[in-house]
């Protein structure tokens, strides 16, 4: 039995090391990480509680390209953390683009707000301090792609709050939609955010209104285009 019990352990392993070896290589043969988001990355893991929250190098360049590949003008993002994911969206932006990017941590506004500062396309970003959903009610404009990365538990709340305001043809991501694989089983009762994501992957895999994928990138990326 214990016998069995290492050769489990060395299968794992084993595991292990050929998926960071699949990520490594998948690292060396994209797009290289700007030098100032690896400040950032680096800075927001010695200084930021919860430093997993950002986007990193792999999905901040395929936000950047779905930016690029939608030909956004105008993008909300719901969730700043740090910026990095709002560094990658003004990065695929055109020039006169604008990309509005809320976050309701206030402690967190410094931080961001002196990358945006250092970056050439921080010009393209508007920084809004408060709770999504009160923020969403004073944006007077249509958007060409949403973000959705802040409270797990509001998603579905989020998802009809911007959808008339998301243009015909639009997309919404909406990140950490596999939860570290938790909305495959039966949730304890008390985990709101698992129940919430549950009901949001739900909710628009039969909204006749939209076309849906799930993407396996890191935590789940929900890619939802609007007819």
């Amino acid at each position: 039995m214990i016998i069995g019990l290492r050769n489990k352990i060395r299968i794992n392993y084993a595991l292990l090391g050929k998926i960071m070896t699949i990520e490594e290589y998948i690292l060396a043969h994209i797009e290289p990480e700007p030098e100032l988001l690896r400040q950032l990355n680096r800075q927001t893991h010695q200084k930021i509680i919860n430093p997993r929250m950002l986007s990193g190098h792999l999905q901040g360049r395929i936000l950047k390209m779905l930016t690029q590949m939608c030909q956004a003008r105008t993008i909300l993002e719901l969730g700043t953390f740090t910026g990095y994911s709002a560094l990658c969206f003004a990065e695929g932006l055109p020039d006169d683009g604008v990309l509005h990017t809320v976050e309701e941590n206030d402690e967190l506004e410094d931080f961001a707000r002196d990358f945006f500062h250092r970056s050439e396309y921080g010009h393209k970003i508007v920084q809004h301090i408060g709770k999504a959903l009160d923020v969403i009610q004073t944006l007077d404009c249509e958007f060409d792609l949403v973000f959705l990365d802040a409270d797990k538990r509001e998603y579905t709340d989020y998802y009809r709050a911007v959808f008339d305001k998301l243009k015909a043809g639009g997309y919404l991501l909406a990140d950490n939609t596999l939860w570290d694989g938790k909305v495959l089983h039966t949730p304890d009762p008390r985990d709101a955010q698992t129940i919430a994501l549950q009901a949001f992957n739900n909710l628009v895999a039969t909204d006749p209104r939209v076309e849906t994928v799930i993407l396996p990138l890191r935590d789940g990326l929900t890619v939802i285009r609007k007819k």
